[in-house]
Protein backbone atom coordinates (compact mmCIF):
# COMPACT_ATOMS: atom_id res chain seq x y z
CA UNK A 1 0.00 0.00 0.00
CA UNK A 2 1.26 3.82 -1.04
CA UNK A 3 0.52 6.95 -0.66
CA UNK A 4 1.13 8.80 -3.72
CA UNK A 5 3.32 11.20 -2.25
CA UNK A 6 7.03 10.28 -3.83
CA UNK A 7 9.82 9.23 -1.71
CA UNK A 8 12.59 9.69 -4.18
CA UNK A 9 13.32 10.10 -7.85
CA UNK A 10 15.55 7.40 -9.00
CA UNK A 11 16.88 6.14 -12.41
CA UNK A 12 16.54 2.79 -14.20
CA UNK A 13 20.22 1.83 -15.32
CA UNK A 14 20.43 -1.43 -16.68
CA UNK A 15 17.63 -3.99 -18.32
CA UNK A 16 18.45 -7.37 -18.77
CA UNK A 17 15.97 -9.97 -20.07
CA UNK A 18 15.25 -12.68 -18.33
CA UNK A 19 14.54 -15.34 -21.26
CA UNK A 20 15.00 -15.21 -24.79
CA UNK A 21 11.46 -15.18 -26.30
CA UNK A 22 8.44 -11.95 -25.36
CA UNK A 23 6.96 -14.38 -22.98
CA UNK A 24 9.53 -13.13 -20.55
CA UNK A 25 9.93 -10.45 -18.83
CA UNK A 26 13.24 -8.49 -17.42
CA UNK A 27 15.75 -7.71 -14.42
CA UNK A 28 15.81 -3.88 -13.82
CA UNK A 29 18.62 -2.00 -11.80
CA UNK A 30 17.71 0.52 -10.56
CA UNK A 31 19.68 3.87 -8.93
CA UNK A 32 18.66 5.47 -5.71
CA UNK A 33 19.29 9.21 -3.83
CA UNK A 34 22.02 8.46 -1.39
CA UNK A 35 20.78 6.95 1.63
CA UNK A 36 17.62 6.16 0.17
CA UNK A 37 17.59 2.33 0.74
CA UNK A 38 19.17 2.75 4.35
CA UNK A 39 15.40 1.57 5.61
CA UNK A 40 14.74 -1.18 2.79
CA UNK A 41 15.20 -5.25 2.95
CA UNK A 42 15.17 -7.80 0.76
CA UNK A 43 11.51 -8.42 -0.19
CA UNK A 44 10.36 -4.61 0.21
CA UNK A 45 7.64 -2.98 -2.20
CA UNK A 46 9.10 -0.41 -3.90
CA UNK A 47 6.76 1.42 -6.34
CA UNK A 48 8.39 2.34 -9.87
CA UNK A 49 6.07 5.28 -11.43
CA UNK A 50 3.21 3.96 -9.52
CA UNK A 51 3.99 0.41 -10.30
CA UNK A 52 4.17 -2.09 -6.73
CA UNK A 53 7.35 -3.89 -7.11
CA UNK A 54 9.64 -6.50 -4.97
CA UNK A 55 13.23 -5.19 -3.96
CA UNK A 56 15.12 -8.63 -5.35
CA UNK A 57 18.70 -7.57 -4.79
CA UNK A 58 20.09 -4.43 -2.87
CA UNK A 59 23.58 -2.74 -2.98
CA UNK A 60 23.71 -0.09 -0.40
CA UNK A 61 27.60 0.74 -1.47
CA UNK A 62 25.84 1.91 -4.83
CA UNK A 63 22.51 3.41 -4.42
CA UNK A 64 21.12 0.76 -6.32
CA UNK A 65 18.62 -2.53 -6.03
CA UNK A 66 17.06 -4.40 -8.94
CA UNK A 67 13.60 -5.75 -9.56
CA UNK A 68 12.36 -8.24 -11.81
CA UNK A 69 9.15 -7.85 -13.57
CA UNK A 70 6.70 -9.75 -15.76
CA UNK A 71 5.89 -9.67 -19.39
CA UNK A 72 2.58 -8.99 -18.36
CA UNK A 73 3.61 -5.78 -16.31
CA UNK A 74 5.84 -4.44 -18.97
CA UNK A 75 3.12 -4.91 -21.81
CA UNK A 76 0.37 -2.78 -19.17
CA UNK A 77 2.56 -0.31 -17.79
CA UNK A 78 4.92 2.59 -19.43
CA UNK A 79 8.07 4.12 -18.50
CA UNK A 80 9.68 0.35 -17.06
CA UNK A 81 10.98 -0.99 -20.66
CA UNK A 82 13.58 1.61 -21.12
CA UNK A 83 16.78 2.97 -19.00
CA UNK A 84 15.60 6.69 -17.76
CA UNK A 85 14.38 8.65 -14.52
CA UNK A 86 11.09 7.29 -12.35
CA UNK A 87 9.87 8.39 -9.00
CA UNK A 88 10.20 6.24 -5.91
CA UNK A 89 7.82 5.60 -3.34
CA UNK A 90 8.74 3.31 -0.62
CA UNK A 91 5.26 1.00 0.95
CA UNK A 92 2.92 2.58 3.63
CA UNK A 93 4.22 1.81 7.22
CA UNK A 94 1.35 1.33 9.47
CA UNK A 95 2.13 4.49 11.74
CA UNK A 96 3.32 6.65 8.90
CA UNK A 97 1.01 9.63 7.35
CA UNK A 98 -1.65 9.36 4.94
CA UNK A 99 -0.28 12.22 3.07
CA UNK A 100 -1.91 11.47 -0.38
CA UNK A 101 -4.17 9.09 -0.97
CA UNK A 102 -4.64 5.80 -0.91
CA UNK A 103 -2.80 3.82 -3.68
CA UNK A 104 -2.40 0.17 -4.21
CA UNK A 105 0.60 0.18 -6.60
CA UNK A 106 -1.80 -1.51 -9.29
CA UNK A 107 -1.47 0.15 -12.69
CA UNK A 108 -5.11 0.60 -14.28
CA UNK A 109 -4.23 1.97 -17.71
CA UNK A 110 -2.03 4.21 -19.63
CA UNK A 111 -2.72 7.61 -20.34
CA UNK A 112 -1.17 9.75 -23.09
CA UNK A 113 -0.28 13.41 -21.91
CA UNK A 114 -1.82 15.97 -24.29
CA UNK A 115 -0.76 19.44 -22.64
CA UNK A 116 2.04 20.50 -20.52
CA UNK A 117 2.56 23.87 -19.72
CA UNK A 118 3.40 26.93 -16.89
CA UNK A 119 0.77 28.75 -15.94
CA UNK A 120 1.56 31.20 -13.34
CA UNK A 121 3.67 29.80 -10.72
CA UNK A 122 1.92 26.05 -11.15
CA UNK A 123 1.81 23.62 -14.30
CA UNK A 124 -1.30 22.30 -16.18
CA UNK A 125 -1.11 18.82 -17.11
CA UNK A 126 -3.87 17.39 -19.03
CA UNK A 127 -4.13 13.80 -19.80
CA UNK A 128 -6.53 11.91 -22.31
CA UNK A 129 -7.58 8.37 -20.44
CA UNK A 130 -8.61 5.58 -21.73
CA UNK A 131 -12.77 4.67 -21.90
CA UNK A 132 -12.41 2.26 -19.32
CA UNK A 133 -11.19 4.70 -16.30
CA UNK A 134 -13.59 7.58 -17.47
CA UNK A 135 -15.89 6.53 -15.47
CA UNK A 136 -13.90 6.59 -11.97
CA UNK A 137 -12.43 10.21 -12.92
CA UNK A 138 -14.59 12.75 -10.99
CA UNK A 139 -14.34 16.54 -10.13
CA UNK A 140 -11.85 16.92 -7.32
CA UNK A 141 -11.08 13.06 -7.29
CA UNK A 142 -7.96 11.88 -6.70
CA UNK A 143 -5.64 9.77 -9.47
CA UNK A 144 -2.40 8.56 -9.47
CA UNK A 145 -0.14 9.61 -12.31
CA UNK A 146 3.30 7.85 -12.46
CA UNK A 147 2.63 7.27 -8.73
CA UNK A 148 1.72 11.01 -7.64
CA UNK A 149 -1.39 11.76 -5.86
CA UNK A 150 -3.22 14.26 -7.67
CA UNK A 151 -6.41 16.06 -7.53
CA UNK A 152 -8.53 16.48 -11.09
CA UNK A 153 -9.47 19.60 -11.68
CA UNK A 154 -11.83 19.37 -14.76
CA UNK A 155 -12.98 15.87 -16.53
CA UNK A 156 -13.97 16.25 -20.30
CA UNK A 157 -15.55 13.08 -21.94
CA UNK A 158 -14.79 12.81 -25.36
CA UNK A 159 -16.30 10.57 -28.41
CA UNK A 160 -15.40 9.32 -31.92
CA UNK A 161 -11.96 8.46 -32.11
CA UNK A 162 -10.81 9.82 -29.52
CA UNK A 163 -12.86 7.85 -27.08
CA UNK A 164 -12.26 8.50 -23.54
CA UNK A 165 -11.65 11.41 -20.71
CA UNK A 166 -9.15 13.94 -20.99
CA UNK A 167 -8.51 15.09 -17.53
CA UNK A 168 -6.64 18.31 -16.27
CA UNK A 169 -4.54 18.46 -13.35
CA UNK A 170 -2.88 21.17 -11.64
CA UNK A 171 0.91 21.20 -10.52
CA UNK A 172 2.10 23.06 -7.75
CA UNK A 173 5.85 23.87 -8.20
CA UNK A 174 6.97 21.86 -5.27
CA UNK A 175 5.59 18.90 -7.65
CA UNK A 176 7.52 19.66 -10.50
CA UNK A 177 10.58 20.03 -8.65
CA UNK A 178 10.53 16.88 -6.94
CA UNK A 179 9.12 14.08 -9.08
CA UNK A 180 9.80 13.01 -12.41
CA UNK A 181 6.54 14.80 -13.75
CA UNK A 182 8.80 17.54 -14.70
CA UNK A 183 10.00 15.65 -17.95
CA UNK A 184 6.88 14.52 -19.47
CA UNK A 185 5.64 16.48 -22.70
CA UNK A 186 2.98 15.97 -25.46
CA UNK A 187 2.51 12.42 -26.37
CA UNK A 188 4.06 11.03 -23.03
CA UNK A 189 2.45 8.02 -22.19
CA UNK A 190 1.99 7.60 -18.74
CA UNK A 191 0.73 5.07 -15.58
CA UNK A 192 -2.62 5.84 -14.29
CA UNK A 193 -4.30 4.02 -10.81
CA UNK A 194 -7.80 4.94 -10.26
CA UNK A 195 -9.05 5.93 -6.85
CA UNK A 196 -9.42 2.72 -4.85
CA UNK A 197 -12.49 3.80 -3.42
CA UNK A 198 -14.21 4.48 -6.68
CA UNK A 199 -13.09 1.14 -7.27
CA UNK A 200 -15.16 -0.41 -4.63
CA UNK A 201 -18.32 2.20 -5.56
CA UNK A 202 -18.51 0.67 -8.68
CA UNK A 203 -18.55 -3.03 -7.87
CA UNK A 204 -21.54 -1.97 -5.34
CA UNK A 205 -23.41 -0.27 -7.96
CA UNK A 206 -23.23 -3.30 -10.47
CA UNK A 207 -24.05 -6.02 -7.58
CA UNK A 208 -26.95 -3.62 -6.91
CA UNK A 209 -28.25 -3.64 -10.55
CA UNK A 210 -28.62 -7.57 -10.42
CA UNK A 211 -32.31 -8.69 -10.61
Amino acid sequence: MFTGIITGVGRIVAIHSLGSSSDHGKRLTIETPAGYLDDVGLGDSIALNGACMTAMALDADKNQFSIEISAESLAKTSGLAETGIINLEKALRAHDRLGGHIVAGHVDGIGKVTHFAQVGESWELRIHAPRELSKYLAYKGSITVNGVSLTVNRVTDLSGDAAGSEISINLIPHTVQNTALNRLQPNSLVNLEIDLIARYVERMLQDARKP
